[in-house]
């Protein structure tokens, strides 16, 4: 007769598998972005850097049209953007606009944005401003 437990191991294996992939895919606690290929930290922020390269390719499509001005795919696009998280580098008021990065098969504007500083550079977001990292200029 097989033990209980014997058969419970494999089981609790792919339990703890499973829970140490989900931690590994979840934002950190201190507002950083967990983004593909991390490239360092940015000094003046203190988040991480990430190559434009390594998001979506919306997101490069979207800075194209960010430094061409538009037109943008949503009216919200450009607009202010208050950093209320304060997970940006502190900055007066009216500094930082987003722009919204499109999800193929999202109904909505989904949770991915691009936010951009008054002196260009620029914030990924996918999870609505949970998290950040700059991307490398």
């Amino acid at each position: 007769m097989t033990e209980p437990r014997g058969r419970l191991a494999p089981l609790l294996l792919l339990v703890l598998l499973a829970l140490a992939a989900c931690a590994q895919l979840s934002p950190s606690p201190s507002g950083t972005a967990s983004p593909r290929a991390s490239l360092g930290l940015d000094a003046d922020s203190g988040l991480p850097l990430v190559a434009l390269a390594d998001l979506p390719p919306e997101a490069t499509e979207l800075i194209g049209l960010i430094e061409v001005g538009g037109p943008y795919p949503f009216a919200q696009d450009g607009t202010v953007f208050e950093n209320r998280e304060g997970i940006l580098p502190d900055a007066d008021a009216g500094y930082y606009h987003e722009y919204t990065v499109p999800t193929p098969g999202s109904a909505d504007r989904g949770a991915r944005r691009i936010v951009v500083g008054g002196q260009g550079e620029a914030y990924w977001t996918d999870d609505h401003y949970a998290t950040f990292a700059r991307i490398a200029p």
